[in-house]
């Protein structure tokens, strides 16, 4: 039996001039008991799915059946027998976790003498008993997500809609969310339909649809998907710590479609089945070796074939070379939240044009130093230094050299594209003809110029990235902080994303980053990880996947560092306390 058939859906939105197709001529059909996920550029149309199916929005004509239910004629009856959990769950943070889960048994309409052990079941399931009374708005990101699918599954749903449910949520995290959702579908025998831009997770499932604007590009197995692309995947093997310049020379090569860091090497895709002819500089590197093709390999190759990628604009200014001045400094840093230390003792330097990332689980304390070097928040102690200045008496003269990217879309989402720009132009003080030209330089170089007018909370996603991104270089900061900037954006916008921030590197800009993409953590210079408050390792990448090397592991990745360097720390600070 099929618990979702859908045949020949489309959705528009807006009338006249303004009508946007959201799905076109969209068909599928999901096992019951299965998992399926959606996966696509920002703006394809997985949300507008999720919410046709989940009986929100009103389909034009065709046919959806949900559980044997047509759709819209019976959303109601479904009501009992879906969860959905839409990407921005609805807790309400000034109530704890278990007046949240009370209000959610209230609204499915579980009686009172059944929810005790509902409730048992699923704080045992996300291991959040032991925070019961505590405020939804003091969880951790992880703790949050896993507190809204509790609420998802109070009544135990037969068909589970998520929404980039992994979405900001740490390696750790993440690995106990997909656990959980694993264990509905074998043990309760609920089929799973999940939008995600992590294409690991994407694996995982039985069935896989890639949309574009609208439209499927392909659907069926992960194995069907790369299928294609077998004979196409390399490896360059042994690569030195500057690997990104590597890349971006290999990424311009003839009949080459994606190059991305894997570990301490290159992975090539090609056009055709043959690897990459390297010559002259790049001969020494020697010969790329042939790899099983994957998914995410499938999904660059249909997108870029569908969409050309244009390649990101080199720096105006002169390239540089690291050098060993340390344009950032902090040395025993402390803060303080009431009699809770939320950074304790931290102390790391990074030079200039380096990329220098941040790394830990969520609550471990990045997003507070990362909001203390930008000058947001003042520290409690210790000293911070920033392109010379003492960020204890002068965050005002540090805050006019550096640019900052903040965790969630801070932009004015009632202003157009133009209008941010020109505003944080003017905020940054530039002078008229400078404004016009920087503002120029933006809409050009970020590929803003079609979305002049759109008003950013509008625009997709990936858009609003480059977006922040444009209005904190209006002012060519020398250092640039990125609160995980791609946080939910799909594997295209990601690898676009990242060459820009390597060519600000290149140019000689100093590029702080937090992330939860563990492979975006390869193309940092330095890294320094931490965990509960504190930095338990630092070093180059190679250097902390170094610290968990065995003989049963001889090539851990970086997430396998990060899972159990922090898993190590957590379990030794547990026993201390």
């Amino acid at each position: 039996m099929d618990a979702v058939v859908v045949r020949n859906l489309s959705k528009s939105f807006g009338k006249g001039a303004n009508r946007r197709d959201a799905l076109k001529n969209v068909s599928l059909q999901i096992p019951a008991g299965s998992m399926a996920a959606l996966i696509g550029p920002d703006g394809a149309g997985k949300t507008t799915l999720l919410r046709l199916l989940a009986g929100i929005l009103t389909p034009h004509a065709r046919e959806i059946r949900v559980l044997e239910h047509p759709l819209p004629k019976e959303a109601s009856a479904l009501q009992n027998q879906i969860g959905y959990m839409p990407q921005r769950f609805g807790l309400y943070e000034d109530l704890t976790v278990q007046e949240n889960l009370d209000l959610f048994a209230s609204l499915h309409g579980i009686a009172p003498r059944m929810r005790e052990v509902r409730f048992a079941e699923l704080l045992t399931m996300m291991a959040l008993g032991p925070f019961r009374q505590r405020l939804a708005g003091q969880l951790s990101g992880g703790m949050k997500q896993k507190l809204g699918l509790a609420c998802t599954l109070i009544h135990p749903p037969q068909l589970l809609l998520l929404d980039e449910a992994s979405v900001g949520v740490d390696p750790i995290s993440r690995r106990e969310l997909w656990s959980i959702i694993h264990q509905q579908v074998i043990s309760q025998k609920v089929t799973v339909l999940l939008s995600t831009a992590y294409m690991d997770e994407a694996e995982r499932c039985d069935h896989v649809i890639l949309l574009q604007e609208g439209e499927i590009l392909a659907q069926g197995n992960p194995a069907q998907l790369a299928a294609p692309l077998q004979g196409h995947a390399f490896v360059l093997e042994n690569i030195p710590t500057a690997s990104r310049n590597l890349q971006s020379q290999i990424a311009r090569l003839p009949g080459v479609v994606d190059t991305v860091i894997q570990g301490d090497g290159l992975r090539i895709v090609m056009q055709q089945p043959d690897p990459p002819i390297l010559q002259g500089d790049l001969a020494g590197y020697g010969t790329p070796r042939a790899v099983p093709a994957r998914l995410e390999d499938a999904f660059v190759s249909l997108l870029c074939n569908r969409t050309p990628r244009h390649p990101i604009p080199l720096p105006s200014r002169q390239a540089t070379t690291q050098d060993d001045a340390a344009v950032v400094e902090v040395k025993d840093l402390y803060r303080y939240f009431g009699a809770f230390a939320a950074v304790k003792n931290v102390s790391f330097s990074v030079r200039k044009g380096e990329i220098f990332g941040l790394l830990g689980a969520n609550g471990a304390g990045k997003s507070t130093t990362f909001r203390m070097l930008c000058g947001l928040l003042p520290s409690s102690s210790g000293t911070l230094r920033v392109a010379g200045v003492d960020l204890r008496t002068a965050t005002a003269a540090a805050r006019a050299r550096i640019g900052y990217v903040s965790q969630k879309f801070s932009l004015y989402g009632s202003l157009s594209v133009q209008q941010n720009l020109s505003f944080f132009a003017a905020a940054y003080g530039l002078g008229n003809q400078r404004k016009k030209d920087r503002m120029a330089w933006a809409l050009e170089e970020l590929e803003l110029k079609d979305y002049t007018t759109m008003n950013a909370g509008e625009l997709p996603l990936g858009y609003k990235q480059r977006l922040a991104l444009a209005c904190a270089l209006m002012h060519e900061p020398s250092i640039l902080f990125l609160d995980e900037p791609t946080s939910g954006v799909d594997p295209l916008a990601r690898r676009e994303f990242w060459a820009r921030v390597n060519a600000l590197a290149e140019g000689g800009t100093t590029c702080l980053v937090t992330t939860h993409f563990m492979e975006e953590a390869e193309y940092c210079d330095h890294l320094v990880l931490m965990s509960l408050g504190e930095i338990l390792a630092q070093g180059t990448p190679s250097e902390i996947k170094e610290k968990v090397r065995s003989k049963d592991h001889p090539k851990p990745s970086m997430e396998d560092a990060f899972i159990s360097l922090i898993e190590e720390h957590e379990q030794v600070s547990r026993r201390a306390s």
